[in-house]
């Protein structure tokens, strides 16, 4: 079964809890475990919770704590978004959702209520939340105060901006439309959304929007003087006591709310008498106003008739009380148990639960988003930590990397330097990295040096190196670095941001070496798009591969991509798809295919196939009807390193994506290079790649 459900609306007021509630019983009924998450609450006020939280959570017995059930406070991320850290919100509801996730065998996800300020951006708020979640959606509107027409076009935009988004949006709800019109609104929808798009329309519930005593209560502040254990009645309709009894009588309604002068005896006394007596219908509350309190000998014959009638006491009008009355806009709550098995009722009636299950069972999200790929590196690196060594220990970058690293004790670092030089360069940059939760090697100095350079001698000597020239080499951090992770005192090193790739890779290339089934090294990015995450190889070593190179580069690269969480769907690029093309370097690229297909026949592959028929659904299905890679791909293999190079870094700087790379795949233990411009996030997300490739060594 997918892992969680998305609920979202369109606007405020929409009757999401009956979604909610309904949604929650369903899914209880087929997980054993169902956790809730709302990413962003209303403000509350200390040593209050938020209200729909508190309901669902006591009314389902759920184990799960206030605080762990939302990210942020709607003033919070306003706040934040006002300071451009849109980044950090959506990592930090990415963290809390998956600390939810890991408890968890399903988890229904509460989107926003648009109330107070920030609420005009809620939506797309709440179309970016979904996506990075990368769980499907269930879009409600309510039906108050719209035509048919409007109603239908606010579902169907809603609808297409969450799909634009690459959300996939399993049911549709109508809420609080006129019991007549539930048919027809149903029908209307289903005319223009997908025929796989669950709909259903649940009409306005007269118990859903009759305000509680409770409410009532702490809308008029008022002091409740009798019934405290029934104050979750709910209030019908209302009418003001304030003629004659004979007369008001005629007035009662089944669970009306009684309103009446505080001093009127008689309208009070005959209202209880009324609500014993078989021939008058039940109330279910009296407000007495204008702060005036009945006698002493009134109250005492109160007290045998109210037992199950609350009265309350407010300090204002007649007039004024009604009108707040009025106003009220009823919630669901805790306590209101009858509200709540309403809610679910009303759910299960109108919304067909059966196959929006069995759409959620049979879901698969489609691909990852960069934020989601990237905690999930974070969270797979720090769940077996390994040891990186990091060659360039003065570079300021690394510097900082590192410091962020150890903070998130993600890894295990051993920084090749001089501690010295280090400590006042980290001193003059104002680095708070403390240098006693890192290694600091000196190769030269280091007890290991004179071992090394033997080992190194003994791999080379067939190369004509003697003892003399393999010291001299040791004394290269890229060497030692190498040599750390061939000896097993290191899991992996990063290294380039102030050397050549040749710089970095060649000692790895002498004696690391390449795994037994490669016969050579290559490489991938991971280029985190907006909405998905690709793989791109071979754009960093390999100038001009032969076709056999060309299908191990593919083989490799599934591999890596398997092991980031990536199902692989591998496009051969080429500027010629399926047959159409002639040329020697599409017949190298269709050769390359052909053996990938005959190795590897459990790979998605296809080739030769151009970028647009790989990456777009539509051109994909004109030029390749029949392949289930065109217009999925996420694994894009380059015919050459002049392509790959040019086209990873035209899409790093024209879309902002984020390059992870180069990955280095082939060898028998993991060395990665940096750019020479690398940033600081190249530098961490690198040596976290680096660690998880140590994980399978």
């Amino acid at each position: 079964m997918n892992k969680a459900i998305y609920i979202a609306t369109t606007e405020p007021n929409s009757g999401k809890s009956i979604v909610s509630l309904g949604m929650m019983q369903s899914l209880l009924g087929k997980a054993a475990k169902v956790g809730y998450y709302r990413p962003i609450i209303d403000d509350f006020k200390p040593g209050k919770i938020d209200n729909h939280i508190n309901t669902v959570s006591t009314y389902f017995n759920l184990d799960i704590k206030f605080e762990d059930a939302y990210a942020f406070t709607r003033s919070q991320v306003i706040k934040m978004k006002n300071e451009d850290k849109d980044d950090e919100i959506i990592s930090k509801i990415i963290e809390k959702y998956k600390a939810i996730e890991d408890r968890f065998d399903f988890v229904l996800v509460e989107g926003t209520s648009f109330t107070g300020e920030g609420s005009i951006i809620e939506f797309d708020i709440n179309v970016l939340i979904a996506k990075n979640l990368g769980v499907p959606a269930i879009i409600l509107a309510s039906g108050v105060g719209k035509t048919l027409e409007e109603l239908v076009g606010n579902l169907q935009m809603a609808f297409d901006s969450f799909e634009e988004k690459g959300v996939e949006v399993l049911s549709v709800i109508a809420n609080k439309v006129e019991d007549k019109n539930q048919a027809l609104v149903v029908s209307e929808l289903e005319k223009y959304l997908p025929s796989q798009v669950i709909v259903g329309a649940i009409p306005t519930n007269p118990i859903l929007a009759n305000p509680s005593i409770k409410e009532i209560v702490e809308v008029l502040q008022a002091k409740v003087l009798f019934g405290a254990d029934y104050i979750n009645n709910q209030a019908g309709n209302f009418s003001v006591g304030a003629m004659q009894l004979r007369n008001y009588l005629t007035h009662l309604k089944e669970n009306g709310l009684v309103i009446t002068p505080g001093d009127r005896a008689d309208i009070i006394l005959g209202a209880l008498q009324a609500n014993i007596s078989e021939n008058y219908p039940s109330i279910s509350g009296i407000v007495l106003t204008g702060g005036l309190i009945p006698e002493e000998s009134i109250i005492k014959l109160i007290e045998g008739l109210s037992d199950i009638v609350p009265i309350i006491s407010t300090n204002e009008g007649t007039f004024a009380v009604a009108n707040s009355i009025g106003t009220i806009k009823s919630r669901i709550y805790a306590e209101n148990t009858q509200k709540i098995i309403t809610s679910i009722q009303d759910f299960e009636k109108y919304v067909k639960v059966d196959a929006l299950v069995n759409r959620l069972i049979t879901f698969k999200t489609s691909g990852i988003t960069s934020r989601m790929f990237q905690y999930n590196l974070l969270k797979k690196a720090k769940s077996n930590k390994k040891h990186i060594v990091l060659p360039e220990g003065l570079d300021e970058r690394i510097l900082t990397a590192t410091k962020q690293l150890i903070d998130l004790d993600a890894v295990k670092i051993t920084l090749l330097g001089d501690r010295k030089q280090i400590e006042e360069k980290i001193a003059t940059l104002g680095i708070a990295l403390d240098l006693n939760n890192i290694n600091i090697i000196n190769p030269i100095a280091s007890v290991h040096f004179e071992a090394y350079a033997q080992t190194l001698y003994e791999l080379r000597k067939h190369k004509n190196v003697n003892l003399a020239m393999a010291k001299d080499l040791m004394e290269d951090v890229s060497y030692f670095g190498s040599m750390m992770v061939y000896k097993g005192d290191a899991d992996g090193m990063v290294s380039g941001a102030i050397h050549t790739t040749q710089h970095t890779i060649l000692p790895a290339l002498q004696f690391i070496k390449t795994k037994p089934e490669a016969s050579i090294v290559s490489s991938v990015f991971f280029m985190c798009l907006e909405d998905r995450v690709s793989v791109y190889g071979d754009c960093a070593i390999n100038p001009n591969p032969t076709s056999e190179e060309l299908a191990e580069i593919a083989i490799s690269s599934a591999a890596t991509s398997l092991a980031f969480g990536i199902e692989p769907k591998i496009a051969m690029l080429s500027y010629s798809s399926g047959t159409s093309g002639v040329g020697e370097d599409v017949e190298r690229v269709r050769k390359a295919t052909e053996i990938v297909k005959s190795k590897r026949p459990d790979l998605k592959v296809e080739g030769p196939i151009q970028y647009d028929a790989a990456v777009d659904i539509k051109v994909g299905k004109i030029k390749l009807p029949d392949s289930e890679v065109a217009g999925q791909a996420n694994v894009f293999i380059f015919p050459d390193l002049n392509t790959g190079n040019n086209t990873y870094k035209a899409v790093q700087r024209e879309t902002k994506a984020l390059a992870i790379g180069p990955v280095i795949q082939g060898l028998n233990k993991p060395v990665n290079d940096l750019s020479r411009g690398c940033t600081v996030d190249d530098i961490f997300n690198t040596v976290i790649v680096t660690a998880i490739q140590a994980q399978d060594i």
